[in-house]
Parts: C-alpha cells; structure tokens; sequence
C-alpha cells in the first residue's frame, strides 16, 4: 500500500473546501438523476485503480449530487451541520478504523463513549446511573429502548422473551400519542409487536398527548404488561408531552415509559425551555439524536436505559470467541450492532467544542432563530399553524395546492430549503432550525425568498 498522507490530506481539503463553501452555495438545485447515476455506473474494471484516481473519480462523480444539507439555510428533516471539532474527530476515527465492539477490541473507542454517554446524562438531566448505547439514528434508540420495555414488562409478567420468543407470551399493551414519530411503529414491528398493537392517545391543541385522553386509556385496558411512549419535540409542531404528569400516571399502572426525544429532549439543557421536558428522570428509557441539534456528524445517536442490567439482557449476546464485556455493559452490549464504527470519539470533541454553555446557546439560538422565522412569515401575511415552542416551524399559504407549489419553488430556488409536510389534514411548510451556523441574516434572507415566490405563485 502506498503512503496514504497525500491522499488523506487531498480528501480533508477538499471536505474543508466543500464546508467554506456551504454560506454561499445553492442549498437545493435540480438534479439530473441519470447523469448522476451515470457518473456512479459502469462496469467495475479488471484491474486495480491507484487511490488517488479512485478519489478524483469520485469527486467528480459525487459533485453534481450533493445538498448543502450542512448549511446554515437548510431548514429540512430537523437536519443540523456537524460542528468543526466532531467532523475532525470523525475523519481521525476513519483513519483509527477501530473495531469499537468493547474494551478489548478498542479501549479508547469505549473510554470515549463512557466519557461522553456521562456527560450527556448530565446535560440531559438523565439519571447518572443509566446506561447509554451509542447508535446509528433516533430508529435505533427508539428500538434499543422498546426492547428493554418489552424485555422488563415480559419478565415482570414471569415470561422470558430473550429466550421463549412471543409466541405463548402474556399479551402487551402498548400506548402511544397519535402524533408519534414513525419511527415507533417501524420499531414494533421490528420487535414483533406490530402496528395493529398501539393503543392511540388523542393529542392537544399543539400536538401533544391530551393526559385525560392517557388516564381514560389506561383505564380502559386489563391490567398487565403495558409500554407507553411518550415524546418530546412532536416532529411537526416541537410540542412536548407532560412527562412528569404522565410518568406519575403509566407508574401507578405499572407500566414502563420509553421517551421518544429525537430532538425535543435537548429543551433540557437550557433554562428557557427546560420546562417542556419536565420529570424525564422518571422515564425507564428515552432516545436521542446527535446527528440533529446537538450537531454532530451522521451517523449518532443515543438509547438511555435507567434499567443497565435491562438493557444489556434486550441487546447483548454471549458467544464463545468474545471477550472483553466487563461488568457493567458498554458498546455492543448495548445496542444492535456488533461491528460497530467508533462514533463516540466524535460525540466527544463535539461536547468539548461546545461545552455546557455552548450546548445551552446552541438550543436557544435555534428556538429564537425560529421565533423570527415565524415572525417574519407572519408579518408578510402567510399563516403560522403552530404555537412555537421550540425550533419548529409550520407555515400555510393558502390552500394545499398553493403550499406545495411554494414549497416545490423554494427547493428549486436554491437560497434556502424546507419540506413539506400534513399536519390535522392540511398540507405546510415545515421549517426545522437546527444548524449551529445559522444566522439572523440566513433567517431574513430565506423569509425574504419565501416571500418573493409565494407572492409570484399568487
């Protein structure tokens, strides 16, 4: 192999080149998807290509296809940029290649996990004691935490399921808002329990769960095994479920409360917003994203367990060439991949860039930044669905049609971007304020092209 220093440093120019370059570009162009898709194709040659030419082939190939999804003025998916520190620590952990499986397999790999899994507790507000798996998204998270409800709830029940299956065993109830995150649905099927199973709670006015609603549901059912999912940051509108009421409540019937935080749970770290997320220390398990407002690299994310010994018996397994599980479950005792990339190095760095206070402005900058968003949309006559809380935006222009032509025009436009979505029956613009770099000036200057295509599209 030859010396790969020339090529490494060609890549991390090019990738710091590509990040100066994000303030001024085009957020959204068109794409020609057959000629993307032929620069990709082709016959794989017989013969090996040098590394260097393999890079430039892909940068040329890659170029036309790539969304400044980094940037300050996407506004799409609750999508955030990756902070400096975070994307080096990433480029290193490429370049470490390490097998980050447990202690034996990479030591610094799962130090840096211990580390920060610690500090995010702490920020969270998460009982110091509870165990963190380090995961790919939001769908991991939810998965590792409602397997560790089904696990207790089952066991609680006298039914092994790690070992007996679901067939045969004591039926579970399983509660959820109607304006859950897909992604819980996806993670019951994945864990056998299905769609059909989820006993729906009407939510509020602003999306979240109507707790009378919850009572009268608990009521209704037969006592016995039960998870109820609870969320904070409703993916449309950023409302949070009353989680100290509706813990209290699921507790007294017994049952297991699994947080879907994906990006809501961050309301935690700033004195603005901590009241949404009121009582989440009494959760038995919650999820997490990095990849979203804490602004870190894809792929991250976090399964919290207030139950460690749980949770390693819903996601561990034993076989006889693996060593180096200690006595308290980390790494891949922890979640549902073995051959696991080491992302917690750069969970670490990007904590440290921010620290405590740095965490605190990120979230209040996005809420605020949001606030002017729908100030500004407001002002120029479009209608703001939703009661701002967070960094969510819903924004109408009329009737369904209308809105999805402004959409469409603001994705082409290039200045900014944001996607749509329905919402109690009616179609907006969705506007996500997730990105460390974004700026009042990015904010104005995207109210002012919405403003201008939805004043054409009249």
């Amino acid at each position: 192999m030859e010396e790969p220093g020339r090529l490494f440093r060609l890549a991390a120019d090019h990738a710091a080149g590509y990040r100066r370059s994000l303030p001024g570009r085009p957020v959204g162009v068109p794409i020609d998807q057959a000629a993307l898709a032929e620069a990709f194709c082709g016959v794989l040659p017989a013969a090996p290509c040098p590394p260097e030419r393999v890079l430039a082939d892909l940068l040329t190939a890659a170029e036309p296809g790539l969304v400044a999804s980094a940037g300050p003025r996407y506004f799409g998916f609750v999508v955030g940029g990756a902070l400096p520190a975070a994307t080096a620590a990433d480029i290193l952990a490429a370049g470490w290649d390490q097998l980050a499986t447990n202690a034996v397999t990479s030591p610094a790999a799962i130090a840096a996990e211990a580390a920060a899994g610690g500090w995010l507790k702490d920020l969270l507000g998460i009982p110091a004691s509870a165990s963190v798996g380090f995961v790919t998204g939001a769908q991991a998270a939810n998965t590792a935490g409602l397997a560790s409800a089904r696990h207790q709830v089952l066991a609680d029940a006298g039914w092994d399921v790690e070992r007996r299956g679901l067939l045969g065993a004591p039926p579970i109830r399983v509660i959820a808002g109607a304006e859950r995150h897909g992604t819980i649905d996806r993670s019951l099927r994945l864990l056998g329990l299905g769609t059909e199973v989820v006993e729906a709670v009407p939510a509020g006015p602003n999306g979240a769960v109507d707790l009378g609603a919850l009572r009268a549901v608990l009521r209704a059912g037969s006592p016995g095994p039960t998870i109820v999912c609870l969320q904070s940051g409703n993916v449309n509108t950023g409302a949070c479920d009353q989680l100290r009421e509706a813990c209290e409540l699921v507790r007294r019937h017994g049952g297991w409360v699994h947080v879907d935080g994906a990006f809501g749970l961050w309301a935690a770290v700033s004195p603005a917003t901590r009241h949404l997320v009121d009582g989440l220390e009494l959760a038995d398990s919650w999820a997490c994203d990095g990849h979203k407002w804490l602004n870190l690299p894809y792929d991250s994310a976090f399964a919290f367990c207030a139950r460690p010994d749980v949770h390693a018996a819903a996601m561990s397994y034993t076989a006889a060439y693996l060593v180096g599980s200690g006595a308290v479950p980390a790494g891949a005792d922890l979640t549902a991949e073995s051959s696991r990339r080491a992302r917690g190095f750069a969970v670490w760095a990007g904590l440290r860039e921010l620290g405590r206070d740095g965490v605190t402005a990120l979230v209040d900058r996005c809420c605020a930044l949001a606030r002017r968003f729908a100030e500004g949309l407001t002002t120029a006559g479009f209608e703001v669905a939703n009661e701002v809380v967070l960094n969510q935006v819903l924004v109408g222009f009329g009737d369904d049609a209308r809105t999805d032509r402004v959409v469409a025009a603001v994705q082409a436009d290039g200045t900014c971007w944001a996607g749509g979505t329905t919402w109690r029956g009616r179609r907006f613009m969705r506007i996500s304020v997730s990105n460390a770099t974004t700026t009042e000036t990015d904010v104005d200057r995207s109210v002012a092209a919405i403003t201008r295509l939805a004043t054409h599209l009249r």
